[in-house]
């Protein structure tokens, strides 16, 4: 399962965590996404999609 947002394709971003003294390690930043059922053509299929597409209502939900 990749960390990615089916819907606009955010994904992992890398960079660095900075201590107090300056050390420098790699880290990363995961998006929050959410394993939703959507309608996709008119049926449901299991995404995973970013809670921003989420609450933008760019995914239809299936009840």
């Amino acid at each position: 399962m990749a960390r990615k947002c089916a819907i606009c394709g955010k994904g992992v971003q890398m960079g660095m965590q900075v201590s107090h003294s300056h050390i420098r390690t790699k880290r990363t930043w995961s998006p929050n996404l959410q394993r939703v059922r959507a309608v996709v053509k008119g049926a449901p299929v299991r995404l995973n999609v970013c809670t921003r597409c989420l609450r933008s209502g760019k995914v239809q939900r299936s009840v």
